[in-house]
């Protein structure tokens, strides 16, 4: 009997002490439920009435009940309350139709959000209250989302960077982190938002899934290069990729992926470069004319110190040459057909620019950076730079053969006496590269040009500008203004119009010199330009960094970027790679953006045919060498002319009839006259011999 009750005694106890600890556990839970879902007043969230839960979508002007279809269970906004109550107007003061305003008016729901407590005021945060109630606890990608898109339009975030920004505003474990919703478009790089916030464990599942689904990759094309600076094609039809490389070198890329041994070009015995950190001296620039394929015209810039500019305070010149393909071989310059185009002296060997290319309206734009000079340096220079830091705009399309090129009559100062008229815009500082969009005019018919340069006031930082005429860029507005994200300068690159990515179609793809890229996409409605993150990697799941120098970019016929590269190292001179951007979701050249490949042809126009003593213009026009006039430059001039019937058949060289002698044929052969006048007198005492003979033998 007593063992039965010590048993059901024992049973009691045990039976209360799990009650016990499952009212602890719970407890517990209910407590972890209550910090977890709490209200910035502490209060838990309320239930959000079936009528609303079919709001799934942000109404930017319904205030608390259009955040409460983000929040389809429970909010902490009631019917009344207004989102924007605590808000920072200097953070918050975005109203127009851009990405940024999208983001804020998100970022204004977080207010309702039912763990709006532990957004704004986490943990780990205690320290930075004050801050978190301005801008919720960021997840990480979408803090740098938010920076990238909105540093441009709110004052504040330019005077820090991503990463400082992101560590005031990022959970630095793995709590709560807005947005705690899930998000229909993902924008960023990477992603961690969470479609339901128990589900802890399915984080980086979601994130690395997200990652590869919004980034791009990269494949490299080719490897070896000597310091390639740009890559273009020629636009002929042959799907060549023409490669420059900064010692005086272009080499041809073919389109099955082989580098042709003989370059292109090979000018690098004129062609003053250096290979030092900040020296920009080189080959700079090539740019092929818009009618290539039946003119053969191509421009070349470079650095150099020869002939007259040997001597001088400057130490050395920007020269813009123009040649022309060889007759024979397509795959070849003819040097022999070199016309200097354009020189500018200087003094520096930074800030140079020296980049040009061909616009939609035919006009050929040549950007050249300040050069670091002074006013006291111009003044010495006697007048030589007044082109530096200018966007000239040249019509190289003339039949006047006493001049390369003329003034478009549009031009800005095409009627200044105190302007140089060949200058489109000025105020530029050391231009980066300079891109053209092929396909966008506005309504007033401007192009949009787009550079990278260095900020006016502070060359520390970087700006982006869209060229537009007569404009001064010392005082006009940038189109943005950013800190660099590294100490590397800015790297401009091209506007992407290619057909395998169509998320990148339209975009402006940039970097600095250490790999970090970003983009730049217009708005279709507001067009203005938005900043955003460019993840960019070379494994199969887009993980992969950049290495080495980011050079340049470059641009194949059929709209497709590419990037140059080498090594850190100064020492490795073949270190350079090209690479191809690659969109991950159509890896593979679809069907549609395929393009029948052309054999490169020898140029056969009818001026390169027969003008063989003078040059062609673009246009077709044979310009002849002096001393050689005609249709074609056939007829030789003599000055005086010839005489006495000899014919010119060189430059003041004529060919004189028999018994004349002297460059223009005015003197008598004397010599045949004595010859001439000896065989008359012998005849004649041949003939009086014989008449003596025959008189003899009658008598």
């Amino acid at each position: 009997m007593k063992k039965m009750l010590l048993l059901q005694w024992l049973l009691v106890w045990g039976i209360a002490l799990l009650v016990l600890e499952s009212e602890a556990k719970f407890g517990e839970k209910s407590e972890a439920g209550a910090r977890r879902r709490r209200c910035l007043n502490g209060n838990p969230p309320r239930r959000v009435k079936k009528r609303h839960r079919k709001m799934q979508t942000l109404d930017l002007g319904w205030g608390g009940e259009g955040c409460r279809g983000l929040y389809p269970r429970l909010s902490c906004c009631s019917k009344t309350d207004s989102p924007g109550l605590h808000m920072d107007p200097k953070v918050f003061s975005v109203t127009n139709n851009t990405e940024c305003a999208k983001l804020l008016e998100e970022i204004r729901c977080a207010y309702c959000s039912p763990h709006a407590q532990n957004l704004f005021h986490p943990p780990e945060r205690t320290e930075t209250s004050e801050r978190q109630l301005v801008i919720p606890t960021l997840c990480k990608d979408y803090c740098k989302e938010f920076y990238y898109t909105c540093r441009g339009h709110i004052p504040g975030l330019l005077q820090t960077t991503a990463e400082e920004f992101c560590f005031y505003h990022v959970t630095r474990d793995s709590g709560l982190c807005f947005p705690d919703f899930p998000r229909k478009q993902v924008r960023g790089p990477a992603s961690n938002y969470l479609d339901q916030m128990e589900e802890y464990d399915k984080v980086e599942e979601i994130s690395s899934r997200k990652h590869r689904h919004n980034c791009y990759g990269i494949q490299e094309i080719v490897r070896g290069l000597r310091q390639p600076v740009g890559a273009m094609h020629c636009g002929d039809g042959s799907h060549r990729l023409f490669i420059l490389e900064k010692e005086g070198y272009v080499k041809i890329l073919s389109p099955e992926g082989d580098l042709i041994k003989e370059p292109f070009l090979d000018i690098h015995k004129v062609v003053q470069s250096g290979i030092k950190g900040g020296d920009e001296r080189g080959l700079l620039g090539l740019a092929f004319h818009p009618n290539y394929k039946k003119n053969g015209k191509l421009y070349v810039s470079y650095t150099t110190n020869q002939e007259r500019w040997a001597s001088g305070p400057h130490d050395h010149i920007l020269r813009v040459v123009e040649y022309t393909v060889s007759r024979k071989n397509p795959s070849q310059v003819d040097i022999r057909t070199e016309r200097v185009f354009l020189e500018v002296a200087e003094l520096h060997r930074k800030h140079l620019g020296g980049q040009h290319l061909f616009g939609p309206d035919g006009f050929l734009y040549i950007f050249l950076g300040d050069g670091m000079i002074t006013i006291d340096d111009m003044e010495e220079m006697d007048g030589l730079s007044d082109f530096t830091g200018s966007v000239l705009r040249l019509d190289v399309d003339t039949n006047v053969c006493s001049a390369p090129y003329s003034i478009p009559r549009n031009n800005p100062h095409f009627n200044s006496t105190n302007q140089p008229p060949e200058i489109f815009a000025h105020g530029l500082h050391n231009p980066g590269r300079c891109a053209v969009d092929r396909h966008s005019k506005d309504t007033n018919m401007n192009l949009t040009i787009l550079c990278s340069d260095s900020s006016t006031k502070n060359r520390s930082s970087s700006r982006i500008l869209q060229i537009i005429k007569g404009k001064d860029y010392e005082s006009e507005l940038s189109l943005l203004d950013f800190k660099p994200l590294s100490s590397g300068p800015m790297v401009g690159g091209f506007i992407y119009r290619g057909c395998q990515s169509e998320r990148l179609y339209g975009n402006y793809v940039f970097g600095d010199r250490y790999g970090n890229f970003v983009t730049l996409h217009q708005n279709s409605v507001t067009k203005q330009w938005q900043e955003k993150p460019f993840c960019l990697g070379n494994g199969p799941s887009c993980r992969g960094s950049f290495t080495g120098h980011l050079l340049g970019f470059g641009e194949d016929e059929l709209g497709e970027v590419y990037i140059l590269s080498s090594s850190k190292s100064m020492t490795q001179s073949h270190s350079g790679k090209l690479y191809k951007i690659i969109d991950p979701k159509r890896p593979l050249v679809p069907e549609e953006c395929k393009r029948p490949v052309l054999p490169a042809q020898p140029l056969a126009s009818e001026c390169s045919r027969h003008c063989r003593n003078g040059h062609c213009t673009p246009t077709g026009k044979c310009c002849c060498n002096q001393g050689w006039e005609g249709e074609f430059c056939r007829i030789a001039k003599c000055e005086p002319p010839c005489r006495h019937g000899g014919v010119c058949v060189r430059p003041n060289k004529c060919l004189c009839k028999k018994g004349h002698l002297g460059p223009q044929c005015e003197q008598v052969d004397r010599n045949i006259r004595r010859v001439a006048r000896a065989g008359i007198l012998d005849q004649i005492i041949d003939v009086t011999s014989y008449l003596l003979d025959l008189t003899s033998y009658i008598v």
